[in-house]
């Protein structure tokens, strides 16, 4: 997604209904990292405008938006996504050894030992599990394999990430491609 200077945006929440008679609204949050949802912060609402939060209670799943005091004038905000930068999300998200922004693993090459497999086009997650959803190379769809496959984002298949040369090393993706 692209606002008007270019820059890639992630939608990371949208806000809900109005809440109570003091403008408070429903924060649907599409992000694992709740933290950057905090009082003060600005996001991008539907890609060109900006709003900042003046109050958040994210046990309850509220948010307040700047001048706003009143449910009429919440309204609207209704259904309005919110979205950030890459940059901001690096910026304002903390990850832990082996952790991974989903943005940073798209369009990686997928290796299996040193032979490429394909490239990963997006991350999927089903239920608990982040499977990496790859696109097969050329050579090996010729070759009469599927054209598109899932590998689990986990040990034992993970065996190593390299972000700066867009590489993720597998262990037993080719079976579940030969299976596919």
């Amino acid at each position: 997604m692209l606002n008007q200077s270019n820059k890639p945006l992630l939608h990371i929440a949208t806000i809900g209904r109005t809440v109570g008679i003091r403008g408070d609204m429903k924060l649907h949050i599409k992000s694992d990292f709740p933290e950057q949802f905090k009082t003060g912060a600005s996001f991008l609402i539907n890609k060109k405008e900006k709003i900042t939060l003046s109050e958040v209670n994210l046990s309850r799943g509220l948010v307040k938006i700047n001048n706003i005091t009143n449910p009429q004038d919440a309204k609207k905000f209704t259904n309005a996504k919110l979205y950030t930068t890459y940059d901001e999300t690096r910026k304002n998200c903390h990850l832990n050894e082996g952790e991974y922004f989903f943005f940073d693993l798209e369009d990686c090459n997928v290796y299996e030992d040193g032979n490429l497999l394909g490239h990963v086009k997006e991350i999927d997650r089903i239920n608990a599990t982040n499977y990496l959803s790859i696109v097969t190379d050329v050579s090996l769809v010729e070759k009469g394999f599927s054209k598109n496959f899932l590998v689990p984002f986990i040990e034992p298949f993970k065996v190593a990430v390299d972000i700066e040369a867009k590489r993720i090393d597998l262990r037993g993706a080719l079976d579940i491609l030969e299976a596919s």
